[in-house]
Protein backbone atom coordinates (compact mmCIF):
# COMPACT_ATOMS: atom_id res chain seq x y z
CA UNK A 1 0.00 0.00 0.00
CA UNK A 2 1.35 3.39 -0.99
CA UNK A 3 0.31 6.98 -0.46
CA UNK A 4 1.72 10.31 -1.54
CA UNK A 5 1.06 13.81 -0.24
CA UNK A 6 2.09 16.70 -2.46
CA UNK A 7 2.33 20.28 -1.22
CA UNK A 8 0.57 22.78 -3.51
CA UNK A 9 0.84 26.16 -1.74
CA UNK A 10 0.37 27.68 1.71
CA UNK A 11 -1.08 24.83 3.77
CA UNK A 12 -2.82 23.21 0.76
CA UNK A 13 -1.87 19.61 -0.05
CA UNK A 14 -3.19 16.86 -2.30
CA UNK A 15 -3.05 13.30 -1.02
CA UNK A 16 -3.01 10.46 -3.55
CA UNK A 17 -3.62 6.82 -2.69
CA UNK A 18 -2.08 3.80 -4.34
CA UNK A 19 -5.52 2.90 -5.68
CA UNK A 20 -5.63 6.12 -7.69
CA UNK A 21 -7.87 8.32 -5.55
CA UNK A 22 -7.02 11.86 -4.50
CA UNK A 23 -8.21 14.25 -1.80
CA UNK A 24 -7.48 17.87 -0.93
CA UNK A 25 -6.21 18.75 2.54
CA UNK A 26 -5.78 22.29 3.81
CA UNK A 27 -5.18 24.18 7.00
CA UNK A 28 -7.14 26.97 8.63
CA UNK A 29 -6.50 30.57 7.55
CA UNK A 30 -4.65 31.36 10.78
CA UNK A 31 -2.07 28.72 9.76
CA UNK A 32 -1.67 29.82 6.14
CA UNK A 33 -4.50 27.77 4.67
CA UNK A 34 -7.68 28.75 2.87
CA UNK A 35 -9.98 26.11 4.39
CA UNK A 36 -10.30 24.33 1.02
CA UNK A 37 -10.19 20.80 2.40
CA UNK A 38 -10.10 18.63 5.48
CA UNK A 39 -7.29 19.00 7.96
CA UNK A 40 -4.69 16.20 7.94
CA UNK A 41 -5.70 15.22 11.51
CA UNK A 42 -9.34 14.95 10.41
CA UNK A 43 -8.20 12.62 7.62
CA UNK A 44 -6.37 10.49 10.18
CA UNK A 45 -9.49 10.26 12.36
CA UNK A 46 -11.67 9.38 9.37
CA UNK A 47 -9.22 6.69 8.32
CA UNK A 48 -9.21 5.16 11.80
CA UNK A 49 -13.01 5.27 11.91
CA UNK A 50 -13.30 3.75 8.46
CA UNK A 51 -10.90 0.90 9.26
CA UNK A 52 -12.70 0.17 12.53
CA UNK A 53 -16.12 0.17 10.89
CA UNK A 54 -14.90 -2.01 8.01
CA UNK A 55 -13.53 -4.61 10.45
CA UNK A 56 -16.70 -4.60 12.57
CA UNK A 57 -18.90 -5.00 9.48
CA UNK A 58 -16.78 -7.90 8.21
CA UNK A 59 -17.03 -9.66 11.58
CA UNK A 60 -20.79 -9.15 11.74
CA UNK A 61 -21.24 -10.44 8.19
CA UNK A 62 -19.15 -13.53 8.94
CA UNK A 63 -21.40 -14.12 11.95
CA UNK A 64 -24.40 -13.84 9.59
CA UNK A 65 -25.83 -10.89 11.48
CA UNK A 66 -28.61 -8.82 9.95
CA UNK A 67 -27.00 -5.37 9.77
CA UNK A 68 -29.30 -2.38 9.39
CA UNK A 69 -26.88 0.44 10.28
CA UNK A 70 -23.36 1.09 11.52
CA UNK A 71 -21.74 4.37 12.55
CA UNK A 72 -18.40 5.19 14.17
CA UNK A 73 -17.90 8.49 15.99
Amino acid sequence: MKARVKWVEGALMVGESGSGHAIVMDGPPDHGGRNLGMRPMEMLLLGMGGCTEFDVMMMLRKSRQDITACEVQ
